[in-house]
């Protein structure tokens, strides 16, 4: 089991919210964390900027977004972007998407919001193609028509994994990704629900490098931390001299892949 941390959005200017996020992420690395996940809160700090500059600061964490809207721009342009941190991070980005909520897509940005989970079928499909370049990104479904060459790829593997908790979802994210981004679910949900469900998807799926034998999980635990002093969390953790700020959590369920 792998123990990860929630970091940001911090509220305050723009200069302190830098400040302290790069704070928080050295203290996660330092505390001895294995990944560090990202929030893109709708009004707030880009979160794949979030993940470049932190990994200016860091040389080991995984780096995640949990999760980048999809509907916010098109897969040609997120593929671009991720490599481009994916690369300057050092291989370390983990990339969560998901179709996000209606409040945000058609209330506040005014896009349509009508079948979500075909939409991010039509999207990974693209998004996948770009990433595995370089090469030609010639794709047409239902959403997109794309012909687009690139000459970016990734050197070394960059997981996408998909916001899912519905079966429609986790069968696309076992399908088309290497898993899913959760937040409030608890182990049993995993264990009895998420977990056979993206497995079996993943195990079904026709394209080779989906092949899988079994699940496993990149937890994300809370941070408390006293606000008084900073102290890497233990097994059991201190008891703080003040009452500590505690972080929502984002849960990674991911499923082994191995080329054929």
């Amino acid at each position: 089991m792998r123990l990860g941390v929630m970091v940001g959005a911090e509220r305050g200017d723009m200069a302190r919210k830098v400040k302290k996020l790069l704070e928080d992420i050295e203290w996660a690395e330092a505390a001895g964390f294995d990944t560090a996940w990202m929030p893109q809160v709708p009004n707030d700090f880009d979160c794949l900027t979030m993940v470049a500059l932190m990994g200016a600061r860091t040389s080991r964490i995984e780096l995640g977004t949990a999760v980048v809207p999809l509907q916010a721009q098109h897969p040609i342009a997120l593929a671009r972007q991720a490599l481009s941190v994916h690369a300057g991070v050092g291989g370390r980005l983990a990339l969560g998407v998901g179709p996000s909520h209606h409040w945000i897509v058609r209330d506040m940005l005014g896009i349509p919001y009508d079948k979500p989970a075909a939409y991010t079928r039509d999207y990974l499909e693209v998004l996948n193609t770009a990433l595995a370049g370089p090469g030609e990104v010639d794709v047409e479904n239902q959403s997109f028509t794309v012909h687009n060459p690139t000459v970016l790829g990734a050197e070394s593997p960059m997981p996408v994994l998909v916001a899912a908790l519905g079966p429609v979802m986790l069968q696309i994210a076992g399908e088309l990704a290497g898993g899913t981004v959760l937040w409030m679910a608890d182990e049993r949900a995993i264990e009895d629900h998420i977990a056979p469900r993206i497995t079996k998807a993943a195990d079904n799926a026709a394209a080779p490098h989906r092949a899988s034998s079994r699940a496993f999980r990149s937890v994300c635990a809370p941070t408390l931390r006293s606000t008084q002093r900073r102290s890497a969390p233990t097994a059991s953790w201190p008891r703080p001299r003040r009452r500590p700020t505690t972080r929502s959590c984002s849960i990674a369920v991911t499923h082994a892949t191995s080329a054929t």
